[in-house]
């Protein structure tokens, strides 16, 4: 399968190139289908920060994508570097207490707020107030609101931009009105981006990303049962994973938040990010994901051995993504750039040192069967090599029971 992405530049009055607009395309024709709206956002941010990598769309600039209500409310927008993003809210949103509040926060976190296809409404004002960029529609604005909007609400925090500009005298006028940004056929139409698909890493994938990567502390079950109801095939494999480690034979399960409480906080990251990393590899050679798994389970299990046990998790997530190159015949430094997981892992995978970096050469080692340096690695961490026997032996068979009962 192969991800699409149409990118328009967005011109300042210098005409340079300042930003580019992402747009959903299912394919090669230049055209939005008509794509539920979550859903075409949420395969812009996926194709454009997870599968193609933002920079190399963009060159480094701030990308403006639109976002729903639902996806604002959701949050969504938090698991993306606020450096090279701009949140584009569609006209259709309703300015609610819980819309204002999530734009709020994320002007506080230092995003870039643009209103879409701006018609002045006396509701809109707090959303004005916010706005870093305002857009208006030049082929469907009146000649007097194109005049006045620009007059009435641009100053030094907020400039507009015009958009669908068709010629020179489009522009000519829109520059001499103030405005700030330029967009249209006159510059340049979209260009379509082509790379190959993460199959099924969708909007719940990118929602339950965003959860497991908060401090435990700040998990939010009920949250995570909403978007996990939503689809009945994370419901079923979450049940699945349940009675593969053991516990549907002790207790009957009530509902997914009942379950979720049951595996506990580490158990259900773990499961996570096991369901989407199948997702990733989802038309690779079974053995990918094989050794991946069982390189996060010898990792986990490694951890408490060499005195990072409170770290467990982030190897679990090393021994996974140690072979997501692979997985997805992308560079590691380009997919690693955009996941939201810590810096200790990924230097550890980029650059083969850090504090992790002991257990992730033992890992590679045993698996590779370089036993002087297996027994040189367990020196440094004080394990025994008859510990690391008895854990890789666990991990494989860890492994193979998820895999098996087809629990991810």
């Amino acid at each position: 399968m192969e991800a699409f992405v149409a990118r328009q530049p967005i011109m300042d009055r210098q005409q340079r190139v300042t930003f580019y607009e992402l747009f959903f395309r299912s394919g090669l024709e230049n055209f939005f289908d008509g794509t539920e709206y979550d859903k075409a956002t949420a395969d812009v941010i996926v194709n454009s920060f997870f599968v193609i990598g933002i920079k190399k769309l963009t060159g480094g600039k701030r990308a403006l994508v639109n976002f729903t209500e639902n996806l604002l409310i959701n949050d969504i927008a938090s698991i993306l570097p606020p450096n090279l993003i701009g949140i584009e809210i569609l006209e259709t949103v309703e300015p609610s207490d819980d819309v204002i509040a999530a734009c709020k926060k994320l002007k506080q976190m230092g995003y870039f707020l643009v209103l879409d296809d701006f018609v002045f409404e006396d509701r809109l004002m707090p959303l004005v107030k916010l706005a870093d960029i305002i857009k208006v529609d030049f082929l469907n604005t009146t000649m007097a609101d194109k005049i006045s909007l620009v007059k009435r609400f641009g100053n030094k925090h907020t400039k507009f931009l015009a958009e669908k500009l068709e010629g020179q005298e489009d522009f000519e006028f829109a520059f001499n009105l103030g405005y700030s940004y330029f967009q249209g056929y006159y510059f340049s139409k979209p260009d379509i981006v082509v790379q190959r698909d993460i199959p099924s890493f969708k909007i719940n994938y990118l929602m339950l990303l965003k959860e497991i990567t908060k401090p435990v502390r700040e998990l939010n079950f009920d949250l995570m049962e909403m978007i996990i109801k939503r689809d009945i095939s994370i419901s079923y494999k979450l049940l699945k994973y349940i009675n593969c480690i053991g516990f549907q034979c002790i207790y009957r399960i009530k509902s997914i938040k009942h379950a979720l409480v049951l595996l506990g906080q580490k158990e259900v990251m773990k499961w996570i990010s096991l369901y989407i990393l199948k997702g990733l590899g989802n038309d690779k050679p079974d053995v990918l994901m094989l050794i991946s798994i069982s390189r996060a389970r010898f990792c986990e299990l490694l951890a408490p051995l060499g005195g990072l046990e409170k770290h467990s998790f982030e190897l679990f997530l090393m021994g996974m993504f140690s072979m997501i190159d692979a997985l997805m015949d992308q560079p590691k430094p380009l997919i690693l750039e955009s996941l939201p997981i810590s810096d200790e892992v990924k230097n550890v995978l980029l650059e083969g040192n850090g504090k992790y970096s002991n257990i992730y050469h033992l890992m590679l080692s045993y698996e590779k069967g370089r036993w002087e340096s297996v027994s040189s690695f367990c020196k440094i961490l004080h394990i025994s090599e008859k510990e690391v026997a008895k854990v890789y032996l666990e991990a494989v068979n860890w492994t193979n029971r998820i895999i098996l009962a087809n629990c991810v």
